[in-house]
């Protein structure tokens, strides 16, 4: 994950689209700009995005912002804060996270694989939802011998550990919300 820090989001999930800008926008409908709230694939980044033309999307969809030719895109205005998604782009956006936690299963994996201490206090498997001191020694302790394969496998190695796609799911939610010190995932 750490490389992916470097890289710029090429591809994005739509968490809401307002094809007639914000509602609070007082300009007159004619001079307001359409917008596309998403989400980054690779570093769940939350942008605000202008589609083209005619174009209409869907919450839910995968679009291409990267280099080169975008089709459904114009320009991408910015970072956007959790606090000024819409309520739509809220309430969608487990969902989101949900599947693409379960499509990179295996960089989550490597997380759990080579999770290191951020202090001589503190661990960065300590800073998961529902994961302590005890789960992270067994989880250390596990991998020494054969790095886990995938969620099953952490869950069946690792005693009475959460379900990994729950406590990685609270953790981006809090990240994206801005509520932690910490950023493990979330750019």
């Amino acid at each position: 994950m750490e490389q992916q820090r470097k890289s710029k989001e090429e591809e994005v999930v739509v968490l809401d689209f307002l094809p007639n800008g914000y509602p609070f926008d007082s300009r007159p409908s004619h001079r307001k700009t359409p917008i596309v709230q998403v989400l980054g694939k690779k570093r769940f980044t939350l942008l605000e995005l202008v589609p083209k033309k005619d174009v209409f999307l869907q919450p839910n969809q995968e679009v291409y912002i990267g280099d080169g030719k975008r089709d459904q895109i114009h320009h991408i205005l910015g970072k956007l804060a959790y606090a000024k998604l819409t309520s739509t782009a809220k309430s969608s956006i487990e969902y989101v996270l949900k599947d693409l936690i379960k499509e990179r299963e295996l960089d989550f994996i490597e997380f759990f694989n080579t999770a290191r201490p951020l202090t001589t206090r503190m661990h960065q498997l300590e800073l998961l939802p529902g994961l302590g001191k005890k789960h992270m020694w067994a989880i250390i302790e596990e991998r020494k011998g054969d790095p886990f394969k995938n969620f099953e496998d952490l869950k069946s190695r690792v005693k009475l550990i959460p379900d990994p796609e729950k406590i990685l799911l609270k953790r981006l939610v809090l990240e994206l919300e801005e509520k932690e010190k910490y950023k493990l995932f979330v750019d």
